[in-house]
């Protein structure tokens, strides 16, 4: 049975104790909607357990950015999947591209992270795209495909999940793929994941990402193997993260 639709909001490093006033009109908004899409925020570490008490009544879950493999460790500043899940964290993004560049995180290490957050219960929602060269060269279906093939763990299969197929491109920059190439990625991601995890890759949602907004939302969302959104800038803000959310 294929996995509920999932759009989830990244906050990147954005946000203080403030802006959980935007996280409480979210879920007020969804109080009377019926719960068939999923609907998640994902703020920075120092927000977690804040937001998972504002939120503790209504629907919206709450997730992390990222963490480390280890359970515990002279790993400073570094935040592990079980502290988030002690925050309150229900998921956590993982391989973000943002990461893979500015971090130097690999797909074996990504990997890596997806096993952590298994350990500590979290549901893992593990990032997956090609950059503008990549794309220009023909070789984003290979790049990306690689991506999936290395950083989903064997443990996945009969988890919950889900892959966000990102291009890196596409990201902040208000660019975004033709319907077509989204669709060319997302059964490209569809069938590596088959080929990975067997009957366990044939359910998890992929979520596309990059340039989410209100107005291509639905479009986005009406394309094959597209099953849900993660969505950055416009999730800051209630009003335009609803305007996704009720496209899907």
């Amino acid at each position: 049975m294929t996995q509920a639709r999932l759009i989830a909001g990244n906050w990147k490093m954005n946000g203080t104790g403030a802006d959980l006033s935007e996280a409480q009109a979210l879920m007020q908004a969804l109080a009377d909607q019926p719960a068939a899409t999923r609907v998640a925020l994902c703020p920075p570490a120092t927000l977690i357990a804040r937001m998972a008490w504002f939120l503790r009544e209504g629907t919206v879950e709450v997730g992390g950015q990222d963490c480390r493999a280890e359970v515990s460790g002279a790993f400073t500043g570094d935040v592990s999947a079980e502290m988030l899940a002690d925050a309150g964290a229900k998921l956590v993004i993982l391989g973000h591209s943002e990461r893979r560049a500015g971090h130097g995180e690999t797909d074996a290490l990504v990997a890596s992270k997806a096993e952590a957050a298994l350990r500590a219960g979290l549901e893992p929602i593990i990032c997956v795209g090609e950059t503008l060269q990549e794309r220009e060269a023909g070789r984003a279906v290979e790049v990306v495909r690689g991506q999936v093939m290395g950083s989903l763990p064997a443990s996945l299969g009969g988890t919950g999940f889900a892959v966000a197929y990102e291009p890196v491109w596409a990201i902040g920059t208000g660019l975004t793929p033709t319907l077509e190439q989204i669709e060319e990625v997302h059964a490209a991601v569809r069938a590596a994941m088959v080929e990975r995890l067997g009957e366990g890759g044939r359910t998890a949602p992929i979520l596309y990402g990059g340039s989410v907004k209100p107005v291509n939302a639905a479009e986005i969302l009406a394309v094959s193997e597209v099953g849900g959104a993660l969505v950055g800038g416009a999730s800051l803000k209630a009003a335009d993260f609803l305007g996704i959310i009720r496209a899907a």
